[in-house]
């Protein structure tokens, strides 16, 4: 019932800015309880959580990324996206949008899009 679709721009150039939306049907972003995330995977690499946004449009990001990234919505669009500024090659991945929530006490994701390949390079 509920789907999340990806885009943007597939090549990103260094210290540019990436910048990419997800597309939200079947469901709101301001439904209660859960949060709207952006995950991404690096090549050879396990999934890395960049961070998210909730219901009722608060961000949290992971401690690594936080001084680069921006998580913003658009209800009346039903979209989010993120910003991740000042880009390099390391930040060349598979980048998911998903929902979560949290279920038998830990974050968990039931809707995943289908990821899209964001690759850094000059």
């Amino acid at each position: 019932q509920v789907q999340l679709q990806e885009s943007g721009p597939g090549l990103v150039k260094p210290s540019q800015t990436l910048s990419l939306t997800c597309t939200v049907s079947g469901g709101s972003l301001t439904t209660n309880d859960y949060y709207y995330t952006w995950i991404r995977q690096p090549p050879g690499k396990g999934l890395e959580w960049i961070g998210y946004i909730d219901y009722s449009g608060n961000t949290y990001y992971s401690p690594s990324l936080k001084s680069r990234t921006s998580i913003s919505r658009d209800t009346s669009k039903n979209q989010f996206t993120l910003q991740l500024s000042s880009v390099t090659p390391e930040d060349t991945a598979v980048y998911y949008c998903a929902r979560g929530f949290e279920g038998a006490g830990v974050p968990m994701y039931d809707y995943w899009g289908q990821g899209t390949q964001v690759t850094v390079s000059s």
